[in-house]
């Protein structure tokens, strides 16, 4: 379980640890806001795209041998983020990171769900998930603490340093496991999925900076949309598919996938806003930002570790739509942040969120990784880990679309009468408020910083209210479309048995 630990905590730290380095990233190379959004999702939508087809890979070649591959082309990448110095050469090693860490994230939680017999497996997936939500909290206290002594490029050598780790515990601890009737292998799919899934984020982050018109955002949307329709059609042809899509006839498989997603959805969403709203407006150096926020771990890790017994009494249905109320409430206390900040009122957000998110995820995870039989557990942990990260990247995409789309409008009228260069700089991201050559504009420069604050935390507000709404919806979808029984999860045989004969 230790080596398991930290094999997750690598992947799931990359995914957020870089939130803590945005602003100085957007000073030291000039980063617009939208080009901030791609740094952080390129990871997540090459990790949500590929990772079905890595956990097919690891049912027919074993677990442990594509752990180990991912590991090391993981920190591969991550060396070469520590050479990087424009905003393009960072999104790319973001998403070579992605594509080790597909590899990574599905076999943690197979090895654990094949190891642990049926009786502990509840346990043993709700510190999975505990530890996957405090992997990000980790993330953000090791990269903040990092970058109070050196560079941003600092985060990668802890990339390097985890992953090292990680990969020699793999090979010398981890026990090897295979499906004794692997499938046949499914490029076409798994091309099909990455075409999905990556359309539709590109079209949702460059709307706001291109244009919701303009011809390629509407080219990426279409793309995504018929790559995704195009990936359902192919896998219902198939014999052995990356992912049957009857598996959605399943009502506990279906409730707990939407849940998994619509809370990672507003979690990693919430941490990519909040934590640039910590720095560029109030002020907050990157270690104080992180420390205001470790209510969460306190209380996340508790909740999922306890989710699973509520969950046993009083059932998946009631469970899980608590968690997302929780998460809703949360958001909302949280999308009332002020240039000046409350803290009390910000921590309040915070542990209604974490209780929420603790809640909502280890229920979902067992109703998910409970509708296959063992021996198909890769496929079953990255229909999680894609729902997780699927949800992720269209937080991050939506959210930040929504900021950048709410403060770009906000700071039109701002700008009015400026060189087009500065004009599109203020437009272009909030960093700009901490820029020195303001100082040489007197008045007007202090009446700029004083307006893109506001306007960053009118985008920040609209972003948490859309992220509140999602929880609160999904809440209502859950409670009406969950299956009545007692529990979702290990053992529960009526959804099984609607699995389509030979799967």
């Amino acid at each position: 379980m230790p080596i398991i630990a930290i094999s997750l905590i690598t992947v799931v730290s990359a995914v957020v640890g870089l939130n803590v380095a945005l602003p100085e990233i957007a000073r030291a190379t000039g980063a617009t806001q939208t080009e901030l959004t791609w740094i952080i999702d390129a990871y997540t939508v090459v990790f949500a795209a590929l990772l079905f087809f890595a956990g097919a890979l690891g049912d027919r070649y074993g677990r442990k041998r594509l752990l180990a591959i991912g590991l090391v082309v993981f920190g591969l990448a991550a060396v070469g983020g520590t050479f990087v110095t424009n905003p393009t050469q960072l999104i790319v090693v973001r998403a070579l990171m992605g594509l080790g860490a597909a590899a990574v994230m599905p076999t943690t939680l197979s090895v654990i769900t094949t190891s642990f017999p049926e009786e502990e497996r509840p346990r043993a997936i709700g510190a999975w998930v505990g530890m996957a939500g405090a992997g990000a909290i980790i993330g953000l206290l090791f990269t903040a603490t990092l970058l109070e002594f050196f560079a941003w490029q600092s985060f990668f050598w802890l990339n390097v340093v985890l992953a090292t780790m990680a990969t020699i515990g793999t090979l010398l601890r981890i026990p090897e496991s295979i499906d004794a009737q692997p499938p046949t292998l499914d490029l076409v799919g798994g091309l099909l999925s990455l075409v999905g899934v990556g359309g539709i984020v590109f079209g949702i982050i460059e709307g706001p900076d291109r244009g919701w018109s303009d011809p390629a955002t509407v080219a990426a949307l279409a793309a995504g949309l018929t790559g995704l329709a195009a990936f359902v059609i192919w896998e219902l042809g198939r014999p052995e598919p990356l992912l049957d899509p009857r598996l959605f006839r399943q009502r506990g498989f279906t409730t707990g996938s939407v849940a998994i997603a619509a809370t990672f959805f507003c979690w990693f969403g919430v941490i990519f806003t909040v934590i640039q709203y910590l720095q560029f407006v109030v002020g907050y150096s990157p270690l104080h930002a992180v420390a205001a926020l470790l209510p969460i771990p306190f209380v996340l890790l508790p909740t999922a570790r306890n989710a699973p017994k509520l969950a046993a009494r009083i059932g998946f249905r009631r469970t899980v739509p608590l968690g997302l109320l929780l998460l809703a409430a949360g958001l909302f206390v949280l999308s009332r942040v002020t240039v000046e900040l409350s803290y009390p009122t910000f921590a309040l957000g915070l542990v209604l969120s974490a209780a929420g998110m603790g809640l909502s995820g280890t229920p979902s995870t067992s109703a998910v990784t409970a509708s296959l039989p063992p021996a198909k557990q890769g496929v079953a942990s990255a229909m999680n880990d894609t729902a997780r990260e699927f949800g992720a990247a269209l937080g991050i995409a939506v959210l930040g679309s929504a900021l950048a789309q709410t403060y770009r409008t906000a700071m039109l009228p701002a700008v009015a009468g400026l060189p087009d260069q500065a004009a599109q700089a203020i437009l272009g991201s909030v960093a700009f408020t901490q820029a020195p050559e303001l100082s040489r504009l007197g008045a007007r420069g202090q009446q700029l910083v004083t307006q893109g604050h506001q306007a960053f935390v009118d985008g920040v507000g609209a972003a948490l209210v859309i992220a509140a709404i999602v929880a609160l919806s999904l809440a209502v979808v859950v409670f009406l479309a969950a299956p009545s029984g007692d529990q979702v999860g290990p053992g529960h045989e009526a959804d099984r048995r609607e699995l389509p004969a030979g799967k």
